[in-house]
């Protein structure tokens, strides 16, 4: 993008604009600050990660506190409407040390300890004309070309410009020009890495920046459509597929998330040849609190599936694990209970089980499967002082041919306090 187009579109700018509206119309101005709401969302993570063999640090160990403050404003009046939201994160250090590191909670310095706390400010200028929306800044996405992480303390950021659109019936349309990320566990903006678990490309690769445009449709109130295209600049192109449905059987609820994502080298394809179609998709059906899914995800093509450092991929079985190797084939079973159907609202289990198989090793001919389970007890407080607070307590266990072995667990309590 053009440095005199970056300029134009620059938060300060948007901001000094809809400051100036709102200074000549008190109408604007009262619902710019009336429509503005905030809130301040804590989550106190404790993450033991154990590697069960092979070289290097064998365990992970860290504990932290998060706290993230969001205010968004209203829209000044007139048919086109600015506004400013605002994002400020900190997380502090409650125990870690050089030797246990790494978890993704906290940074990592230069001598192998954690700092005792890291902090960002995220500004993002909106304007709305309409049914349509464009906001500048940053932003936490949660789209099937960039799915944002946010398992940890703080989640992962990116910088740049978003547009959205509904103004036809049924129909939103998004896109997007993304230029930097800021990891879950850092406060640095940075160029964006190309992911390499398990090696399947080259270390070290960085974009420019991230183009994506996508189309949602909703058909009927049972089925929706979705398109999306995303370039991340001289690495790779993707085009994304994707059918949801849901229906009533049985007195229960029957859906199925079918998805086809194709990928290929584009520009002076830095990273090499990328060449992977990841068919993958899930079944699932529930009833009186059972809800029972089973899923399949197949790897095809030359490489493994390709997505963004500190990303989560936009896989159904992605978990302690991607299983986007080179030709793998992955199955999974997962069962969740809401014990309201026993008169215990807001208590919640899942249990799952995911098998890859046929794997092919980088750097070798050989095969290798990998398997984990994992289990997660939630209880979330319905009424009281403390409504809203959650428990969640998760265990995993992961074994692989071809990668380290590991056992996880973890606790989580969180809060959101709204203040306006």
């Amino acid at each position: 993008m053009p440095n005199a187009s970056r300029q134009a579109l620059s938060p300060a700018h948007l901001l000094s604009l809809a400051i100036s509206t709102a200074l000549l119309a008190p109408a604007a101005q009262a619902a710019f600050i009336d429509d503005s709401s905030a809130s301040l969302s804590t989550t106190n993570i404790y993450l033991n990660r154990d590697f069960r063999e092979g070289d290097g640090q064998n365990k992970r160990e860290e504990w932290g506190q998060g706290f993230i403050l969001g205010i968004k404003s209203g829209y000044t009046e007139g048919s086109v409407g600015f506004g400013l939201d605002a994002l400020g994160m900190l997380g502090v250090k409650l125990d870690s040390s050089a030797s246990r590191t790494g978890t993704g909670l906290l940074p990592k310095q230069d001598d192998g300890g954690a700092p005792d706390e890291f902090s960002r400010l995220g500004l993002t200028a909106k304007v709305k004309v309409s049914a349509t929306e464009l906001r500048y800044g940053t932003h936490v996405p949660d789209l099937p070309v960039v799915k944002a992480s946010d398992s940890r303390l703080l989640p992962q950021v990116f910088e740049g410009g978003l547009l959205t659109s509904s103004e036809l019936k049924g129909l939103t349309f998004t896109g997007g020009h993304l230029d930097k990320a800021i990891d879950r566990a850092s406060s640095n903006s940075e160029e964006m890495l190309l992911n390499n678990r398990n090696k399947r490309f080259p270390g070290g690769v960085t974009a420019d920046h991230l183009d994506l445009l996508g189309l949602d449709y909703q058909f009927n109130q049972n089925l929706k459509g979705r398109y999306f295209h995303a370039e991340l600049d001289d690495i790779y192109r993707q085009n994304f597929f994707n059918l949801l449905a849901s229906y009533p059987l049985g007195g229960g609820t029957a859906a199925a998330d079918l998805r086809l994502m194709l990928s290929d080298d584009s520009g002076a394809a830095k990273a090499g040849e990328i060449d992977n179609r990841a068919l993958n998709g899930v079944l699932s059906y529930a009833h009186s609190g059972h809800k029972l899914s089973l899923a399949y995800q197949d790897m095809s093509g030359d490489t493994g599936y390709a997505y963004i450092e500190g990303s989560d991929p936009y896989l159904v079985n992605d978990s302690a694990n991607d299983y986007a190797n080179p030709d793998e084939k992955s199955w999974s079973a997962r069962y969740d209970y809401n014990f309201a159907a026993l008169g215990l609202p807001g208590l919640n289990f899942v249990a799952r089980y995911i098998k890859g198989t046929d794997a092919r090793i980088i750097g070798s001919d050989a095969r290798g499967s990998e398997w984990e389970h994992n289990f997660e007890v939630k209880y979330v407080v319905q009424s009281g002082p403390a409504k809203n607070l959650y428990v969640r307590l998760r265990n995993a266990n992961f074994r692989s041919d071809f990668a380290r072995d590991s056992d996880e667990y973890r606790v989580v309590v969180g809060y959101t306090l709204p203040i306006l």
